[in-house]
């Protein structure tokens, strides 16, 4: 069974817009944080940071292509999250 604080977690994470904004842009296409950064009008550094947020959170995974990290949404850890959030709020299966 999933705990309320481990949820909460997770919400806190995902509470921020530009966090959302992230995952939203990632769920087309891996991109870099100078792309990410651009389509979002922040700095890079800014970006940085919310995507060491959201790696330890495990929602992006890193992948090195030659100079650059690109950013992937992972799907599975976000499809876990949905799951457990619907279980614990009595809508999903346990």
């Amino acid at each position: 069974m999933t705990s309320p604080e481990n949820l909460a977690a997770m919400f806190k994470v995902l509470s921020v817009g530009t966090r959302l904004q992230i995952l939203h842009l990632l769920k087309e296409r891996p991109m870099c944080v100078n792309a990410l950064a651009c389509s979002l009008k922040m700095t890079a550094a800014a970006i940085s940071q919310h995507l060491r947020i959201l790696r330890e959170a495990e929602l992006v995974t890193p992948e090195r292509r030659g100079y650059f990290v690109h950013y992937r949404l992972n799907t599975g850890k976000i499809d876990e999250v949905a799951l457990k959030a619907q279980t614990f709020l009595g809508r999903g299966e346990e």
